[in-house]
């Protein structure tokens, strides 16, 4: 069961069919809060990723508070940041030929919102040049600093930089990193890994600017980075599971203030032995990507993940029979982004009750435009 005294509870539970992913803006609105206040740092700002949300509404609220840019993995979730029009979009994927006809047509359409790509090879940033015919387009020189998934390691920014800088039209605006390999649970570890990456990317950075004559824009970090890149200068910081949190980083990174604002609600389906309970939660329902636990339940004491399937989950209980087939409870995912890329709509509960639907745009995925 929800207990009453839970932050997470509400009171019309019946109505709601599970699994469904529960959300709560008044904790969302509290972790944006949270992340703006760990910004110390001298013209570094928020630049959050919205590969966790893919909605409207908290993308609305980050701008309430001031938030401009974001950044983007997927098509959809660039297009939704022209909608809700956001000043800048970052998208950190870079670009192939199947993807432009649609990068075309979408700054086309959302003349309101600056959209810039990253870039790691020569052939690419030419794909762009020829494109666009010489029209500004602004890139970012995505850098590997041990990720080892894309970009170019330090050394050898300088060349590309070089030879890009004979495509007229496309323009520099940055430096783009994901550290997402810097993720030791052990705080003073992880801030060290952090505080080279930053000494070498500002070095490079310096460097870029004394040759291009301006100034670059450094896009860099996730959340378990984020808190340290945060107190320096001139960064835009770009973390986006801090909008919803969830188990994973919160099991594993204590120190940082957020809270999770996205839980699955899930009903006992059955109760096969004394020991067992059946939930409607497989692995259609949250992310199968980490392997058990891929959640867990504030509100049972003691619990065992015995397996999981499509629509299934079972657990060992000390006890099976101080639990009753129907029952609620609150799971919360392990891993959260992957997660609402499941969900169609997710359930907004505001004042312990039942307050509609949003939708999630931004995990369609468009075969042909």
């Amino acid at each position: 069961m929800i207990p009453d005294n839970s932050p997470y509870y509400f009171n019309n539970s019946n109505q709601i069919n599970s699994p469904s992913l529960i959300v709560y803006p008044s904790i969302i609105e509290d972790n944006i809060d949270n992340a703006l206040k760990l910004i110390t740092g001298k013209d570094t700002f928020l630049c959050p990723h919205v590969k966790t949300i893919k909605s409207k509404e908290p993308l609305y609220m980050a701008m309430q508070r001031g938030i401009r840019s974001f950044k983007c993995s997927t098509m959809d979730e660039a297009e939704l940041l022209g909608i809700v029009g956001a000043e800048h979009a970052l998208i950190c994927y870079q670009m192939t030929e199947d993807k432009m006809e649609t990068l075309v047509a979408i700054k086309s359409s959302y003349k309101g919102t600056s959209f810039a790509t990253v870039i790691d090879n020569f052939e690419s940033a030419k794909m762009l040049f020829n494109y666009f015919n010489g029209e500004r387009t602004e890139v970012y020189i995505d850098v590997d600093t041990g990720m080892q998934r894309t970009g170019l390691t330090i050394d050898k920014v300088p060349d590309l930089v070089e030879e890009i800088k004979h495509l007229n039209g496309l323009t520099i605006g940055g430096i783009h990193c994901y550290d997402g390999h810097v993720h030791d649970s052990d705080e003073v570890v992880r801030k060290k890994d952090a505080e080279e990456i930053f000494k070498n990317l500002f070095k490079l950075k310096e460097d870029l600017q004394a040759s291009l004559g301006k100034k670059l824009r450094l896009v860099l970090g996730g959340s378990p980075s984020f808190p340290f890149y945060a107190k320096k200068s001139n960064v835009s910081c770009s973390p986006g599971t801090f909008f919803l949190w969830d188990y994973g980083y919160g099991k594993n990174f204590p120190e940082i203030p957020f809270k999770p604002a996205a839980l699955i609600l899930t009903r006992i389906i059955s109760k096969p032995t004394s020991s067992k309970l059946c939930f409607d939660l497989g692995y259609k329902a949250v992310a199968s990507d980490p392997p058990q636990p891929r959640l867990s339940f504030p509100d049972i004491p003691k619990y065992e993940i015995l397996s999981q399937y499509e629509e299934h989950l079972v657990i060992s209980v000390p006890d099976a029979s101080i639990y009753e087939v129907g029952e609620k409870f609150l799971a919360i995912p392990f891993h959260v982004c992957p997660t609402v890329n499941l969900y169609d709509k997710l359930v907004i509960i505001k004042n312990q009750k039942l307050d509609g639907f949003w939708e999630v745009p931004a995990r369609k995925r468009t075969l042909v435009r």
